[in-house]
């Protein structure tokens, strides 16, 4: 007999690199419905040292990866430990990390989240579910979005479900398959603009709406070949460094120009991405914050209801989701979808790693 009640941590550490989100969540399962409670949560953030090393990782040699993983295993179970003693985490079924991609090739066969050694389960003291990608590339898939089998189980009332991160991706029922799919950058490359002038990142996209939008880089950016692509498809951070950072350094723009054009690039591909500008839309991720950028989208979409949750949902909703992938991985049950990332066959992807 299954359990019909888990508590576990969700960990999630995205490209936009803000930090390390843990979430305790609740999950319950009525009615052959998943219900989910988000108790306490928390964003780590990293030390500038960390985040050069994680800026600079796409570029180590196979060895300094090497260290690096080993390294961050290291950082991430003492984060985790952290969390769990600061708020009394009792009887926990699992720890169910992401880890932090550096590599993700899927076209080579490639994908590497670092955070996902063994030794994480005992340095820890609980069982760990992890690695959730690299099955779905041997199995020929793109290994990414994975977080759609959670818009589909826990946020079906929603016609779309579009995350603002380091990326944008999308997810939504089509011909009774769910559909998913990375849009473009977003906090990947605006926060790297804003960090140029001496801030973290865009404050509800104050800096963008200064700006003066260059028609010209607007073009050529909408025209790379990516956008054209069907999907499945997927970005990583090697899109940014050796495509989008080089187009846009070419014209030599103020970086508030920089901001309020990329803002409108980001904007205009999601309009694009919606088959039927029709329905309701749940808008997550920390983007969800930056009211210049929701107001464009708003703007491209003016038949879509735009809908921003509570705090918790927009800031944890990839923790929360991770969390219910570890939950399915424990039951054997399917946590990944072939119609999303191009697998060979839906499956049960990830590692569960027990303390002993």
């Amino acid at each position: 007999m299954q359990n019909s009640v888990y508590n576990v941590i969700g960990v999630m550490s995205g490209t936009s690199l803000d930090g390390i989100d843990l979430a305790a969540i609740t999950f319950t399962l009525e009615n052959q419905q998943w219900q989910f409670q988000i108790q306490q949560c928390e964003t780590v953030p990293y030390s500038e040292e960390w985040i050069a090393w994680l800026r600079e990782a796409v570029g180590y040699t196979p060895l300094q990866l090497e260290m690096l993983n080993e390294n961050y295993t290291v950082l991430l179970a003492g984060v985790i430990r952290d969390f769990i003693r600061k708020n009394d985490i009792q009887k926990l079924d699992a720890v169910c990390s992401h880890g932090h991609t550096i590599l993700h090739q899927p076209q080579n066969g490639l994908t590497l989240q670092i955070g996902n050694l063994p030794k994480i389960a005992k340095l820890i003291g609980q069982k760990v579910v992890c690695d959730f990608r690299v099955d779905d590339v041997a199995l020929g898939g793109q290994g990414a979005p994975l977080v759609p089998i959670g818009d589909r189980l826990l946020f079906a009332d929603y016609a779309y479900c579009l995350n603002l991160g380091g990326f944008s991706n999308v997810s939504f029922e089509e011909n009774n398959n769910r559909i998913a799919f990375d849009i473009s950058p977003v906090n990947t490359v605006l926060n790297c603009y804003a960090e140029k002038l001496g801030y973290a990142y865009d404050d509800r996209g104050k800096l963008a709406a200064k700006g003066k939008v260059s028609e010209k880089l607007l073009q050529e950016l909408n025209a790379l070949p990516f956008y054209q692509a069907k999907h499945p498809k997927s970005l990583g951070f090697e899109f940014v460094r050796e495509t989008v950072f080089p187009l846009i350094d070419q014209h030599e723009l103020p970086e508030l120009d920089v901001l309020a054009t990329f803002t409108k690039h980001i904007a205009f591909q999601i309009g694009q991405a919606l088959p039927l500008p029709k329905g309701n839309l749940l808008i997550t991720g920390g983007g969800a914050y930056n009211h210049f950028l929701i107001e464009l989208i708003k703007e491209n979409l003016p038949e879509i209801k735009v809908a921003v949750p509570d705090a918790k949902t927009i800031e944890f909703k990839e923790a929360l989701i991770f969390g219910l992938l570890g939950v399915l991985k424990l039951r054997d049950e399917i946590n990944v979808l072939a119609s999303v990332t191009g697998a060979r066959h839906n499956h049960s992807s990830g590692r569960i790693y027990d303390i002993a």
